[in-house]
């Protein structure tokens, strides 16, 4: 037991989140439980994970979820283990729970991502067909996030658009969107990247579109249903900084306008999650169990997945060649993961704010802002 690496999850507590600050102890070994000495309160080591009050043995949750993400059905694992139905579905939504909270932690933060692509899927429910929009960073094969909809629509491909707004920012240089030949895209691209220009009147300020951004289009011919040929379209921007972009994300001399790296990772998610195997009989139930798988799929992918394309060459005397998942690509981690150390890893609550009342502060309040809020 680690108390240094350990954060109080109370939110009535000044030092929530707060670690290496010497204000969490250890209250019993056998019990495995910490104690926050500004609180007061006791808590269990696995609060804030999706081992928390779980019966089952944490092995046995771990190597479950390892068969969910990597496309093994719920009856099979019924079969195998023993367990209800109901509850490998409880700990696919656990850990479900906790990929989201991990990839909205670490991977929507802004950074440089240069080239993005973007395509849907269609997935077959119970009852009902829905679309799940998804998006990719080319440079380090970083899945920036999904959005599922009932519908094709402008809101689906603009809700995309602000998971990849969080991932980006116009201050790391150029940015080129390559899409198929669906224009919802195009709206949605231009709509949501855009940046208030100030005008030092009062009012609602211009909002105008990033002087930096591309967007390309790859459209497919097909005939007697084969693909006869490719039509390539640029949409925003000058031939010659997109071509610049793809070169820099993609490799000098062999890059084009293209979609390939997003419908590779579709052909994963179809491995990888069930319930969207092409001709299949597992189906989804329920349009939530599907948003928990693809976080599941996508954590995963992003951070315990080794890339063979992202390889690198070794030092001298040591490895040949070194492994990368995108995550460690993009710079957000050292090392692969493995699916045990991301469920246990605690995503930190937000920082402690003093409450808002009318009035002078307290004295105590003071002290505690003073401490807790610098």
């Amino acid at each position: 037991m680690d108390p240094q690496n350990i954060f109080c999850p109370n939110m009535q507590c000044p030092a929530r989140g707060r670690t290496g600050v010497g204000n969490i102890g250890i209250y019993s070994h056998k019990e495995r439980r910490y104690i926050c000495h500004v609180c007061g309160r006791t808590f269990v080591e696995t609060k804030g994970t999706p081992f928390y009050r779980l019966k089952t043995a944490k092995g046995v949750f771990t190597l479950v979820v390892t068969l969910l993400c990597y496309g093994c059905p719920v009856q099979a694992i019924v079969a195998a283990f023993g367990l209800d139905e109901r509850t490998v579905r409880d700990w696919l939504e656990r850990s479900g729970r906790q990929s989201q909270s991990v990839h909205q932690h670490l991977v929507q933060k802004p950074r440089q991502v240069g080239q993005v692509q973007a395509d849907e899927i269609r997935v077959k429910e119970q009852g009902k067909v829905v679309w799940m929009a998804m998006a990719i960073m080319v440079r380090s094969r970083l899945w920036l996030g999904g959005v599922i909809s009932e519908h094709r629509n402008l809101a689906l491909t603009t809700a995309l658009m602000h998971r990849v707004h969080a991932c980006s920012s116009a201050l790391y240089g150029a940015i080129l969107f390559c899409t198929d030949g669906l224009s919802l895209y195009v709206t949605a691209i231009r709509k949501v990247f855009r940046q208030a220009v100030p005008s030092g009147h009062r009012g609602r300020p211009e909002l105008r579109a990033w002087g930096n951004l591309c967007i390309a289009q790859s459209l497919k011919q097909y005939a007697q249903g084969r693909v006869v040929g490719v039509v390539r379209r640029i949409i925003q921007g000058s031939a010659q900084q997109i071509q610049s972009v793809i070169e820099q994300t993609q490799g000098s001399g062999n890059g084009v306008i293209n979609v390939a790296f997003i419908e590779r990772l579709n052909a994963t998610f179809r491995q990888r999650l069930y319930s969207l195997v092409r001709r299949g009989r597992a189906l989804a139930r329920q349009t939530e169990s599907l948003h928990r798988g693809m976080y599941l799929v996508g954590t995963v992918y992003n951070f315990c997945t080794e890339h063979k394309s992202l390889r690198v060459r070794g030092l001298v005397g040591g490895h040949k060649w070194l492994n990368r998942t995108p995550a460690m690509a993009a710079g957000i981690t050292g090392h692969c993961w493995s699916v045990e150390e991301l469920m246990w890893f605690r995503v930190p609550v937000p920082a402690w704010s003093a409450p808002k009342r009318r009035g002078r502060q307290s004295r105590a309040t003071k002290l505690l802002v003073a401490r807790w809020c610098t």
